[in-house]
């Protein structure tokens, strides 16, 4: 026997179990075999095409100009250009449609850094952390029934959670305290609404990070305050948001995103727009520095 002929032997069970996928196979597989990657049509456009949410620090919209900045933008646009691309700003979009428009493709990335949580990783992708977010309990300004040491005792029906329909309030609220009544707000609804309502006595109790909690506070004085000073009750990574399964395209804004961090661009861009001091995490730095100096 012949080397071709043994090789025809072979590979011709191998060719025909070949026919047999791609015959049985559906047209959405059969597209989905062809399709074009988000890195494949990034590098090929020469360009990252961004929705965004408004939301202070990681994404703010100059009323006037339209100009975007915040801690996300900042950062993609750095990342962009030392990728050697362009940021396109697509649209802006909101927090109950942001993930139809990564799966209709109308753009790349959900440029404002967004929190981690099961519910969204099951649609998406995330980066790298770019930032953290801690999440304090507040209550109304003066209420001692509550402190770090017995959080637990607001897990009761006595007692109200002021929260917005899945946001993270409602989900601390739903994990940590079940037994606790909820008073939940629509998404239409504005942070605002939900510690006014703790404010004015309707809930006792609501999760915010503190960096919103101080600016409702500079419009409110002395209307709320945190009881868990020393340990927040959720700490929440930031990270940009992007189509599932595009594993190029993530390395890729990955390690642009760890530059910036390990040269301390990102630092700078957090501190310009962090308001309050040590209200905003930053990543913890992938090293030790050694124990002697080098000479």
């Amino acid at each position: 026997m012949t080397f071709s002929r043994r090789y025809a032997i072979w590979f011709l069970p191998f060719l025909v179990a070949c026919s047999g996928l791609v015959a049985c196979s559906t047209p959405a597989d059969r597209r989905a075999m062809v399709e074009e990657t988000l890195y494949a049509r990034v590098m090929k456009q020469g360009k990252i095409r961004c929705g965004y949410v408004v939301y202070n620090p990681g994404c703010l919209k100059d009323p006037n100009s339209g100009k975007l900045s915040g801690i996300g933008i900042d950062t993609i646009e750095l990342v962009a250009k030392n990728l050697g691309l362009k940021v396109e700003w697509t649209e802006e979009v909101g927090w109950g449609t942001m993930l139809e428009g990564l799966q209709t493709n109308r753009y790349d990335m959900i440029a404002t850094p967004i929190w981690t949580n099961s519910n969204r990783a099951r649609l998406v992708d995330f980066s790298r952390s770019i930032y953290f977010s801690p999440v304090y309990v507040w209550v109304k300004s003066g209420d001692k029934r509550f402190n770090q040491s017995n959080l637990e005792t607001l897990n009761s029906p006595k007692y109200v959670i002021a929260t917005v329909d899945g946001e993270t309030a409602e989900v601390i609220a739903a994990e940590d305290f079940p037994k606790a009544k909820k008073l939940s707000l629509t998404q239409l609804s504005g942070v605002e609404q939900v510690l006014l309502n703790v404010a004015s006595g309707k809930a006792d109790a609501s999760f915010e990070e503190p960096a919103v909690a101080l600016e409702f506070l500079k419009h409110n004085p002395n209307t709320i305050e945190s009881i868990s000073k020393t340990k927040p009750i959720r700490v929440f990574p930031n990270c940009w948001m992007f189509k599932r399964g595009q594993m190029e395209f993530k390395n890729m804004i990955d390690t642009a995103l760890s530059q910036l961090i390990n040269s301390g661009a990102t630092e700078k861009i957090i501190g310009k727009y962090e308001k309050h001091p040590g209200t905003l995490y930053r990543p913890a730095l992938p090293y030790e520095l050694p124990g002697a100096e080098l000479h």
